[in-house]
């Protein structure tokens, strides 16, 4: 036995002795015997049994889950179940725990997240909202669909601003719902198209998804960005397609075309704002900067911008901008760190081996396995958030997919598209709830108009499995990768 087992024994003995002495203080202990005795008799069966790899997994899975239902921050919740898990194996030590935290987030990579949080932060005003749906009204407004295409090229602009995909759908949906509703639109329909879009968004660059998935899996981060490009193109005419369908069907009636004149004034007015993303981009696939000093570089354009041009960036607003970067930023850095913990236990435990042994015996090979990745990501990154269930599932599937030789930019690119539609899929994705706020519409209605539209981007995700020069074409071009 270990010597964590008897101190657990120990511990469970103790607390029940001492209950007659708490109750002669007058602490009542209604009930808390019995759990007490069920806790004392599960740690005693627990400790006098040989543990085998299988059983320290069940059991680190299953306090995870129970953390999580009972409404745990997932970080705990990955930390606590490695924590039993590393209690669990006889001779694990515990220090293993600081270890494994600071190695996952020692990367110089990680260094672009709160950086691109911040230029978010700071270019995500509501006058830079206003500019980029203004400009996007006058381009596309015209087209059948109306206001729905001024969504999708809207989201398009702030997605290489912002990199949430949360804050784009707040942004995008508090500016556009009202005049959708009143060109026609109902709450639910209008809803859906800016939670599609902004699903649709996150494949554009710069992505914190790809920073993460990169930085993890030691492959290039700029890679991903280019990669991201066509994919987003593909779904984004995907969903305008559907759209002007929807638009003949229901009998909604776009914008009057706009003048040369207001296009040009629409555009020199949104030209600051739109300069941004071909600096970060323009500079990264030309190898003038690394995407972390790309990050650094958005800041400071960000900020001299929004002081100096905009005028709308306060002293106080800015140290409002550092606050909040610095607490999403701790988020997401104890993710990866806790995640870490989980999914080293996870490989020696032989997880990743044992369900790639499965596959391998499916004979299905790479193909079998993409699609099997869809169908697990989809519920699974709607229940975790995206980003946390990317964070857990990471260590068992990425193994699998080299085990089979699936190209971890392909994989990577495919993961996050899956993870765009699962954070609004009904009932129970996050970025919903923000919609729903938004439009006024109830769950139902706004069920009903998105199930096609994450149906549509399900089909491009689909596709992007079968056809992996999709995500390959722009890498290749500016000679920032050559597939296998």
């Amino acid at each position: 036995m270990s010597p964590c087992m008897s101190c657990a024994r120990r511990a469970c003995t103790s607390w029940t002795c001492a209950k007659p002495r708490r109750q002669r203080r007058g602490r009542t202990c209604s009930g808390h015997p019995r759990l007490v005795l069920g806790v004392r008799k599960t740690w005693m069966a627990v400790s006098s049994t040989a543990m085998t790899y299988d059983d320290v997994m069940i059991w680190a899975l299953a306090l995870f889950l129970a953390f999580i239902l009972v409404g745990v921050p997932i970080a705990f919740a990955l930390g606590a179940g490695a924590l039993v898990g590393l209690w669990l194996l006889e001779g694990a030590p515990l220090r293993i725990v600081a270890s494994r935290i600071f190695g996952g987030i020692d990367n110089f990579s990680l260094l672009a997240i709160p950086f691109f949080i911040l230029a978010g932060e700071l270019m995500e005003t509501g006058g830079i909202s206003h500019r980029l749906v203004h400009l996007a009204r006058v381009l596309v407004g015209h087209i059948r669909g109306g206001l729905g295409n001024v969504v999708l090229i809207a989201m398009i602009f702030f997605s290489g601003i912002s990199g949430s995909t949360n804050a784009d759908a707040a942004a995008i949906g508090s500016v556009m719902i009202p005049p959708m509703k009143r060109q026609g639109f109902s709450p639910g329909h209008a809803g859906a198209i800016v939670a599609a879009s902004a699903g649709m968004g996150i494949l554009v660059p710069p992505c914190l998804t790809m920073v993460v998935y990169g930085s993890m899996t030691n492959t290039s981060i700029a890679t991903l960005f280019a990669a991201g490009f066509l994919p987003a193109f593909i779904m984004t005419a995907a969903l305008m397609l559907h759209l002007r369908l929807d638009a003949r069907r229901l009998g909604l009636k776009p914008d009057p075309r706009a003048s040369w004149r207001e296009r040009l004034i629409a555009l020199r007015k949104a030209s600051w704002a739109l300069l941004l993303p071909i600096i970060i981009f323009g500079g990264i696939l030309g190898g003038i900067f690394t995407p972390t000093e790309a990050a650094v570089v958005a800041v400071i354009y960000a900020i001299v911008v929004g002081m100096a041009v905009y005028r709308e960036v306060t002293p106080r607003f800015l140290a409002r901008a550092f606050i909040r970067t610095g607490v999403t930023s701790g988020i997401v850095m104890l993710l990866i760190g806790a995640a870490n913990i989980f999914a080293w236990l996870m490989t020696v435990s032989g997880v990743p081996a044992a369900i790639a042994g499965a596959i391998q015996s499916m004979g299905g090979g790479k193909t079998v396995f993409l699609l099997m990745s869809v169908v697990v990501f989809l519920p699974l990154f709607a229940l975790l958030d995206g980003l946390p269930g990317m964070l857990m599932i990471m260590p068992v599937f990425v193994p699998i997919a080299q085990r089979l030789d699936v190209d971890l930019i392909h994989y990577g690119i495919l993961m996050t598209a899956v993870m765009g539609i699962a954070l609004f899929l009904p009932p129970v994705g996050v970025g919903l709830y923000i919609v729903l706020g938004l439009s006024g519409a109830t769950l139902g209605e706004i069920s009903r108009h998105l199930f096609p539209y994450l149906a549509t981007m399900t089909a491009v995700a689909v596709v992007i499995v079968f056809v992996p020069w999709i995500v390959y074409l722009v890498p290749y071009v500016f000679g920032l990768y050559t597939p296998r």
